[in-house]
């Protein structure tokens, strides 16, 4: 959360000219729910398994940039589903700028229940494994948006790297 996805998902596909998809809110949309509710009323659980659902469902679509909800990938079957539909690249920023986008993060079930900056540091923590299994990690942290593009449509360019799991290109800002 608070590290470009939709922003960049939206910006790349309008480069690329393929349909972007929002899978938070495609969720919303089948719920009739938005996503704070869904995990209010209906658990993280459920959020997860329409997660997994919709995950699934993506297979075989062409020409589209996916945007996932942070968690996503750490389900082993999403990230294999979405590595065989093309590269996938997970956008990351310090706990820092990420506050700095969220605010109190009052819309945002994964940090409710705890102090903010420490819910942040701790899913950042939680979830980096999961993240270091994409095929590249872009920090967002001091990029705009389009030098996120940027990046990512070299990325494109070069493919996936060699041996694609486990090798990770990482993209760091540059100090």
């Amino acid at each position: 959360m608070g590290t470009g996805k939709t922003s960049v998902g939206k910006r790349l596909a309008e480069r690329l000219g393929y349909e972007f998809v929002d899978l938070d809110e495609l969720i919303e949309a089948e719920a009739h729910l938005p996503i704070a509710e869904i995990f209010a009323t209906r658990g993280e659980g459920a959020f997860r398994a329409m997660e997994r659902e919709l995950v699934a469902r993506m297979r075989g679509r062409e020409r589209c940039v996916i945007a996932t909800g942070g968690g996503a990938i750490v389900e082993p079957r999403n990230l294999q589903a979405l590595r065989g539909m093309g590269l996938v690249i997970a956008l990351t920023a310090s706990a820092e700028v990420i506050l700095s986008r969220v605010g109190s993060g009052g819309d945002r079930p994964m940090l409710w229940g705890a102090d903010t900056r420490q819910r942040v540091v701790d899913l950042l923590a939680q979830r980096a494994p999961a993240y270091a299994k994409a095929d590249a990690l872009v920090d967002t942290s001091t990029r705009s948006v389009e030098e996120v593009v940027e990046l990512i449509l070299t990325l494109l360019t070069d493919g996936p790297p060699d041996g694609h799991q486990g090798t990770t290109r990482r993209c760091r800002p540059s100090a």
